[in-house]
C-alpha cells in the first residue's frame, strides 16, 4: 500500500544529541540535547556566558562540538559546513557589518557573496529594509542601534535562508526597537524560514514558540513559555517597600524563607509553608520595614527560571 505524506516522518530543521564545548578547562556546553520544528521560533533564554553563543557558533558551523552532534536541515555541521552555509543566514551579537561601507554598500556586498541580488530576494526584506532604506547612502557606522539591527538582519536575510540564527539580536536596543523587531521576525513565518534566537531578556521568550532555558551549559527546560511559566510549584508573593535593601535583607533573615530577589521596583518571594499576609506585615515592621505592600502574583518566566537555578535536576 502506498504511504501518504501523513505517513513520512518529518525531520526537524535542528536536532541536537549529547552536544558538548571546552575550551581549555571551561566547559561552555554540556550535554546539549534538543530539536527545533520547520517554520519555528524557538528561543534560548539565559544570561550572559550561559553557553547560548558557544550553541549558535556550532549551529552554524563556525566551530566544531567535541561531544556529540548536531543535524541542521539535514546535515551535519561538521561534515557538511559548505552546503550548511549557503542556507543559514546569521546575525551575531556584536554588529559586525562594515561600518565604512553605506547601509546600500553592506547589503549589495552580502547579496553578492551567496550569488544573489537585492532585487530577487527584495520582497523577503522589504518589510524591514523600508525602515532604513530612506537612509541607504549613509555609512553604516552613522546608523542608530535600532538601524543597525535592521540593517543586519536584512543582510541575514539577503540570501534567502532556511534558517535564520540570532544570537542576542535586541541587546542594547530601546524597548520600541525591541518590539518592531520581534513583528518584523513573525512576519518571516510566511516565508517558511526556521528561525532561532537568544537573549537575556525574558519577556521576549513569550515571542516564541517554545523556548529552551539555558544556565551554565546546561539546559534546564524545553516547552512553551505558558508551560514554562505554569510549572512553577509554589506560591508568590510581590512586596514593595520604601526601602528594597532592607526589606530583602529582613526576608532573608525569616527562616521559611525559601527564595527573595529583585524584580523591578518590588521583590518576588516564596516560603516553605503558606505565610498569612497580615503575619507577615507585622514581622516586616518588627525588623524595621514599614510600609511594606504585600500582594500573591502570578509567577513570570524569569520566576521559573529561577526557580530550575535552584532545583537543577528538575524539567
Amino acid at each position: 500500500m502506498a504511504r501518504t505524506t501523513s505517513d513520512i516522518a518529518v525531520k526537524p530543521a535542528i536536532e541536537a544529541s549529547g552536544v558538548g564545548k571546552r575550551f581549555g578547562p571551561t566547559r561552555a556546553l554540556h550535554n546539549i540535547s534538543f530539536s527545533v520544528e520547520e517554520g519555528e521560533i524557538f528561543g534560548f533564554i539565559g544570561p550572559d556566558g550561559a553557553g547560548k553563543s558557544t550553541l549558535f557558533r556550532i549551529i552554524t558551523t563556525l566551530i566544531a562540538p567535541d561531544e556529540g552532534k548536531i543535524d541542521v536541515l539535514g546535515n551535519d555541521t561538521v561534515k557538511d559546513f559548505r552546503e550548511l552555509r549557503k542556507v543559514i543566514g546569521y546575525m551575531p551579537g556584536r554588529f559586525s557589518l562594515y561600518q565604512d561601507l553605506t547601509v546600500e554598500e553592506n547589503l549589495s556586498f552580502y547579496a553578492t557573496v551567496f550569488g544573489a541580488t537585492i532585487r530577487e530576494n527584495y520582497e523577503l526584506i522589504r518589510d524591514i529594509y523600508s525602515h532604513i532604506e530612506p537612509f541607504k547612502k549613509r555609512l553604516a557606522g552613522k546608523l542608530s542601534g535600532g538601524m543597525k539591527q535592521k540593517l543586519a538582519l536584512s543582510c541575514a536575510l539577503i540570501h534567502k535562508p532556511r534558517l535564520l540564527v540570532l544570537d542576542e539580536p535586541t541587546t542594547g536596543v530601546d524597548a520600541v526597537s525591541r518590539a518592531e523587531f520581534w513583528e518584523m521576525l513573525k512576519k518571516l513565518k510566511q516565508h517558511g524560514i526556521t528561525i532561532i534566537a537568544s537573549t537575556p531578556y525574558m519577556d521576549e521568550a513569550m515571542q516564541c514558540h517554545r523556548v529552551a532555558l539555558i544556565q551554565e551549559g546546561k539546559i534546564l527546560s524545553v516547552d512553551t513559555p505558558e508551560k514554562i511559566r505554569a510549572g512553577f510549584s509554589r506560591k508568590l508573593f510581590s512586596i514593595r517597600a520604601p526601602e528594597k535593601f532592607r526589606l530583602i535583607t529582613a526576608l532573608k533573615t525569616f527562616p521559611e524563607t525559601l527564595s527573595a530577589y529583585p524584580f523591578g521596583d518590588s521583590v518576588h518571594v516564596t516560603f516553605l509553608n503558606d505565610t498569612p499576609v497580615d503575619s507577615l506585615a507585622d514581622r516586616l515592621k518588627k525588623e524595621g520595614v514599614n510600609g511594606a505592600e504585600i500582594v500573591e502574583t502570578t509567577p513570570g518566566i524569569e520566576d521559573r527560571f529561577l526557580e530550575l537555578m535552584e532545583k537543577p535536576g528538575e524539567g
